[in-house]
């Protein structure tokens, strides 16, 4: 995802609403977010479906590494050999 541009990506919740379609292609054009405002304040975003399924991938994947560090760190590894040795236990062309 690109990062927000703050001269352009930034619009009150009146201005989104009245120009809703030209702020979704916008949007998938830039591949940038923008930040609705209400009451000066901001309130909400709004992304590309592609960018934030992606950002889901990611944040999956350093869950996953959060995880595995702590499963290591708990002891709970396997080296490198015996992990390999399972794994091609258990693929038919290799046994």
């Amino acid at each position: 995802m690109r990062r927000i541009n703050l001269t352009e990506d930034i619009t009150p919740l009146s201005e989104f609403r009245a120009r809703a379609a030209f702020f979704v292609q916008k949007i998938r054009r830039t591949k940038r977010p923008v930040v609705i405002t209400q009451n000066g304040k901001s309130s909400a975003v709004v992304l590309d479906v592609n960018e934030y399924e992606s950002l889901l991938e990611k944040i999956e994947l350093l869950q996953d590494i959060h995880l595995a560090q702590q499963q290591i760190a708990d002891g709970k590894g396997v080296d490198y050999k015996k992990a390999k040795e399972e794994i091609l236990k258990n693929i038919p062309l290799c046994k």
